[in-house]
């Protein structure tokens, strides 16, 4: 039989095993994984999958799904309250150019791959090498399926504190991995208002930013009803770092 990189012999990352993710699953009873198809063993992995779904009138059917996977990630949005700003990133994303985004410069919250670290780690390292900034103590939002219908990646989101005295570089991401990054310090009620009028069209950060504005460190607060009380008054949410 003749070997298969990523499959009986390692690839070109050195993997093996690659068509052996799901067929152990049983959690849901309703599922019976048949097979597995490695199709694709780019940077990341295409595959489909073959399994008999349990329909709810009982009935049992086959099906047949691709899942792109690219790992896990996280998504950081750092906020300064006393001036009022955010730190985002502006860069070239090719699948939104060539769905109809205008020139496929997207803004967005600062995000990156876990990769062998867990998500505080590997957002703060995403936040040195894309923002050159410091981060201060992580607040945990949420995690999310952004594309369950095709993607398998799960997303850790954050928000931390910084100010100017914390940024440690120009930032721009690892020119070594194509990266040519825009940092954008960009007053809150911009971002805001960037989201209502297209020009940021990135779901995870217009996530994080309306988070910011409904429960996060721009909410209003019971003072504020009178307008009294400034945002460098206001509190930060409580850090999660060891919680996360």
């Amino acid at each position: 039989m003749r070997a298969r990189p990523g499959v009986d012999v390692p690839d070109h990352r050195g993997r093996t095993g690659l068509d052996r993710a799901g067929r152990e699953l049983d959690r849901n009873p309703g599922v019976v994984v048949r097979d597995v198809e490695l199709t694709s063993r780019g940077w990341h992995v295409l595959r489909r999958t073959t399994f008999d779904y349990r329909r709810r009138d009982g009935r049992w059917e086959t099906q047949a799904r691709e899942t792109y996977d690219r790992g896990n990630g996280a998504v950081v949005l750092p906020y300064d309250t006393g001036r009022g700003r955010v730190l985002l990133t502006r860069q070239f994303r090719y699948p939104a150019y060539v769905n109809d985004h205008p020139d496929g410069m997207l803004v967005e919250a600062a995000a990156g791959l876990l990769d062998a670290d867990d998500p505080p780690a590997a957002i703060r390292r995403e936040a040195a090498e894309e923002l050159g900034v410091h981060l201060g103590p992580l607040t945990h939002v949420l995690d999310a399926y952004m594309s369950p219908g095709s993607v398998t990646e799960r997303l850790h989101f954050f928000a931390a504190p910084y100010t100017p005295a914390d940024r440690t570089g120009t930032g721009g991401g690892v020119e070594e991995e194509g990266e040519d990054i825009e940092v954008l310090e960009v007053p809150f009620t911009e971002a805001l208002a960037m989201t209502r009028d297209g020009r940021i069209a990135d779901g995870k950060t217009i996530l994080l930013l309306q988070w910011a504005a409904l429960h996060g460190p721009f909410a209003p607060h019971p003072a504020d009803t009178d307008g009294t009380t400034p945002p460098s008054r206001r509190r930060s949410p409580a850090p999660a770092d060891a919680a996360t």
